[in-house]
């Protein structure tokens, strides 16, 4: 497994609604020809006996046990094009089946990668929600527990505040480029994907209290009204 992409600094897996878990790391990247230092969230389902890993991150060796502890990895999905550095790893390690977007298949890096759509997820009580105006391909998905919980990748994002994870540099850069913002739609990913306000006006006709995005902190019980604030305040919905 030396060729994956190594390990990053990142915090304990936590249950947060009903199997499902969440945890926080690192991440190293260059956008824009700009270096960044940030954080990064994955989300794992947990399916019966079964965990579906959401925006995955490598977990170190102690982590990985911690995981292996709530079950076995059968599936890794990835909701966005900026995501996918762990994937392999995970696809590689557990043997699990890699799904993504339409439009994504000549992006994929793992062989065979099986294409997510409404009608085929690997998550029994969830239904998946695709972006149709964009340039890119996004998902998020819509897990049928506690009220409804999004699973979002950088549509949405819910960065309060610079964390242990972020680099000085990149700090003042994601200050300066307001992505601390409470229940927020990604800065870099609107850049890149220009949405439409329909697609978030089709997402407000999904039931939900709660959304797990890749960057920031889980927004309990107000979702839907912090999220319909953001997309009336920018689209005018």
């Amino acid at each position: 497994m030396n060729h994956f992409p190594p390990a990053l600094a990142h915090g304990a897996l936590e249950e947060v609604f009903p199997d499902l878990f969440f945890v926080s790391g690192a991440m190293e990247t260059v956008l824009q020809e700009m270096d960044w230092a940030f954080s990064r969230n994955m989300t794992v389902v947990r399916d019966g006996e079964r965990l579906i890993l959401v925006n995955s991150v490598r977990l170190d060796e102690e982590g990985l046990a911690a995981l292996e502890r709530l079950g076995k990895v059968t599936d890794v999905i990835r909701l966005g094009c900026l995501h996918g550095r762990d994937d392999e790893f995970y696809v590689d390690r557990y043997d699990a089946d890699y799904w993504t977007l339409p439009g994504m298949e000549s992006d994929k890096s793992v062989k065979d990668a099986r294409v997510l759509t409404t009608e085929n997820l690997p998550i029994s009580d969830a239904s998946l929600f695709i972006f149709e105006t964009t340039k890119i391909p996004e998902g998020i998905l819509h897990i049928d527990r506690a009220g409804g919980v999004l699973i979002a990748c950088d549509a949405l994002q819910n960065w309060l505040e610079p964390d242990q994870y972020f680099s000085d540099a990149s700090k003042e850069l994601m200050q300066n480029m307001n992505f601390f913002v409470p229940a927020n739609i990604g800065p870099v990913w609107a850049q890149a994907a220009e949405p439409l306000g329909d697609d978030f006006k089709r997402l407000l006709a999904l039931p939900f209290k709660h959304a797990l995005c890749g960057h920031g902190a889980p927004v309990s019980d107000t979702a839907f009204d912090d999220y319909n604030a953001t997309f009336q305040r920018m689209f005018s919905l």
